[in-house]
Parts: structure tokens; sequence; C-alpha cells
């Protein structure tokens, strides 16, 4: 693979391919599996092309293939490292929560087998003034939970949550409903001490989404608490 043109080429092929495509997301992963003139290429060189993509994109579309290209590589180990520092750069171009939250997929999942580095850029991420970074910082910690064999302990999530209850932002509050809802159905016990404690200082909105999964009794207590 050499010179800008292969990358152009590669950039043209997306963007052919998803103007002819659904918009919706079941479309475009059939889409994307179809696969490109590309994939014969050694993973290192694909993921350079994918950047490229990316960063080069202006809309959802092309960027949610190239998000599709790590999904499809994410359960191979030796890849991990290379995935995890293209995710981290493609962070900066985030301006919406799908491609926020795709992202936090992948790094849930390299945050298993690399928790002391990921958890260091989730607590940089924490303290952002970027409203996409501080919502990553707490989806990342969990994503979807049952997903995960490794959990970070509870300690560990609940700190980087209890900054951001006071966060302004609707996404982000809607991103710290998201990992107190996961953080129950991992330690249950513990994050409903942590929403009593709380109680007085958790959103409306990240309050609705934290207790979806609670059983009606401690809703309604947590409920009455508030009221």
């Amino acid at each position: 693979m050499s010179g800008k043109k292969h990358f152009q080429d590669h950039h043209k092929e997306v963007l052919l391919r998803v103007r002819e495509t659904d918009h919706v997301i079941p479309a475009h992963r059939a889409a994307f599996k179809k696969g490109y003139s590309s994939a014969h290429l050694p993973f290192d060189e694909q993921l350079l092309l994918w950047d490229y993509v990316w960063k080069n994109s202006n809309e959802f579309r092309p960027k949610f293939h190239a998000y599709l290209f790590l999904e499809k590589y994410i359960s191979k180990p030796e890849l991990l490292s290379a995935i995890w520092k293209t995710s981290v750069s493609w962070q900066n171009d985030v301006t919406d929560w799908p491609l926020c939250d795709a992202l936090a997929k992948i790094n849930s999942k390299i945050l298993e087998a690399y928790p002391d580095k990921v958890y260091k850029q989730l607590v940089a991420w924490n303290k952002d003034k970027d409203q996409w970074k501080r919502r990553q910082s707490v989806v990342s910690l969990l994503y979807y939970s049952r997903t995960l064999k490794v959990h970070l302990p509870y300690e560990k999530i609940a700190a980087l949550i209890e900054p951001l209850l006071a966060d302004k932002e609707y996404y982000v509050q809607k991103g710290v409903g998201w990992s107190l809802r996961e953080m129950g159905n991992v330690y249950p016990k513990q994050t409903l001490a942590f929403l009593t404690k709380h109680i007085k200082s958790i959103s409306a909105i990240a309050f609705t989404i934290a207790i979806e999964k609670l059983d009606e009794d401690a809703k309604n207590k947590l409920k009455s608490v508030r009221r």
C-alpha cells in the first residue's frame, strides 16, 4: 500500500457503499459484511485506511463503517493495543452519542484486557471540557455489563460516576444513568447504597435510567426518599 491515492480510493469506495445503503444500522452492518477491496490487506494496513476514512468523513455513516472494522477484530487479543490507540484518537472527532457509545463498546472490551491503561485514560476524559469525552469516561466502564467477563471493582466505577452527578450536559447525564444501571447489575447492594446516599444529587434524567432494572419495591423506596 502506497500513496495518498490509495487512501482516497478506499474512502471513495466507502462513500459510494454508504450512499447506496438504507440509513438503518442493520443495513449498514450487512453492507460492511459484503467486504471492501482492501479486505485482503494485513490488519495494520487496513487500519490505516479506516483511520483515514474516520478522520476525513463528515457524517455518521462512513465513520460507522470504520467503527465496524474495529468491532470485527475486537476478539483478537494481539490486536487490542493497536485498536485502543485508534479508538482513543477517534474520540477526538466524536460529536454525537451513537458514535460515542459505539466506541464505548470497543473501550469496554479493551478495559478487560488492559484495565490500568484504559482506566487512566477514562480518568482523564472524566475531567475533560468536551462532553463526549466525559460521557465516554463512564459509559466505557461497563457498556452492557452482561457482555463482559471481567468488571472493575465497584470503587473504581463509582469514583468516575460521582464527579459527573452535577454535570449540566444532557448526554452526560444519560451516560451517568446508563452507568448506574449497569453498575447495579454487577454490584446491586453497593449501587443501591450509592443511589440512596446521592439521592438529592442525581439528576432526573440519570435517576430514571438508573432505576430501570430495579425491582418495584426498591424503586418505590428510592422514589419515596427522593420526594
